[in-house]
């Protein structure tokens, strides 16, 4: 059978699956992109200075609203941003890329502004002595990402909690992430504490090294038109793990199942750890789920911890899936 991933067209309406609002790339003329001073990497498009370091860069837009162009490079920084609204911008996306630094022992990027948007980035390599080192730590605020990658680190995104806040991800992979060798627990693609909303469109996950693709706390969740592909994944557990319940929608993705798992009892897992949140407006429609070729074996689509779903939509499954179950 082959496993790769071919988009179907919806079969719910969504309004999910438009382009994601606030991405500032499309406002900034691309001249005004491509104009950076070599020498100085991080310019401030609405003044036009550069700088060497991104610190500097995100320093000088303070409790402001700006825009960071970053020339192309693979760059061994990281920065802090304390306030404000900042998007940070590849000139050319996939072709800047941060590599193995991270910021106070946790990410390339650690955010605790008022917002921030990150397009067209790479981030690799980040890992730190507690096995948390990500791409991105979101401690507060909103953050919109779009077309960047993620790989071979112990996580991709982590946030901490904020329920007034937001995180929307589009267009984007996730590759080579995960672990579950640290005391405290296991690191994931995406781990996200108690925020108000998270929504994932038209991205991918592979290639897990331990823990969940998906991990969130939030009160409301959508996953839409994205991919899961587990056929190399190591050790890997859930594909989406919601372990105090949720509400939203996980609709129209793409899930494969792989051979190496540290717990291969359920695609997807709501209310595992507690019901933090009601789970009965969680709906679960237009996926398809299987199993990569070669493993044999029998597992759940939809493991429910609370009971408050009272079932699921109408799913694409493989005969040997259960497609919801009710765990006492």
């Amino acid at each position: 059978m082959n496993q790769q991933f071919r988009p179907r067209a919806p079969r719910v309406s969504l309004g999910l699956i438009g382009l994601v609002a606030g991405i500032a790339v499309a406002a900034i003329p691309l001249a005004a992109l491509f104009a950076q001073d070599r020498a100085a990497p991080f310019t401030v498009v609405e003044t036009g200075r550069g700088y060497q370091d991104l610190q500097d860069a995100v320093n000088a837009i303070g409790n402001a609203r700006g825009t960071i162009a970053i020339a192309p490079g693979r760059y061994e920084q990281c920065a802090v941003q304390e306030a404000g609204q900042v998007a940070y911008l590849a000139a050319e996306p996939g072709s800047v890329v941060f590599d193995g630094v991270t910021c106070e022992g946790k990410a390339a990027l650690v955010l605790r502004g008022v917002s921030a948007e990150v397009a067209g980035l790479v981030f690799e390599n980040m890992r730190v002595p507690d096995y948390n080192g990500a791409g991105i730590r979101l401690e507060q605020g909103d953050l919109t990402v779009a077309e960047s990658w993620f790989r071979d680190s112990q996580q991709g995104i982590l946030t901490h909690n904020d329920t007034g806040g937001q995180l929307v991800i589009d267009r984007s992979t996730f590759t080579r992430l995960g672990t579950c060798e640290g005391s405290g627990g296991c690191a994931h693609s995406i781990y996200t504490g108690e925020y108000g909303y998270v929504r994932v469109t038209r991205s991918r996950f592979e290639e897990g090294r331990g823990g969940h693709y998906v991990k969130s706390r939030a009160i409301r969740v959508d996953v839409a038109s994205s991919s899961f592909d587990d056929t190399r994944g190591r050790g890997t557990n859930y594909m989406i793990d919601l372990p105090g319940g949720a509400s939203g929608q996980i609709s129209n993705n793409w899930f494969v199942q792989g051979q190496d798992k540290e717990n291969y009892a359920a695609f997807i897992a709501v209310a595992a750890e507690g019901r933090a949140h009601d789970s009965s407006g969680l709906v679960v429609v237009g996926n398809d789920a299987r199993f990569a070729t070669g493993v044999d074996r029998n597992s759940i689509f939809v493991a429910d911890w609370s009971g408050d779903m009272g079932g699921v939509g109408d799913n694409r499954l493989d005969r040997r899936l259960t497609r919801y179950e009710v765990i006492r």
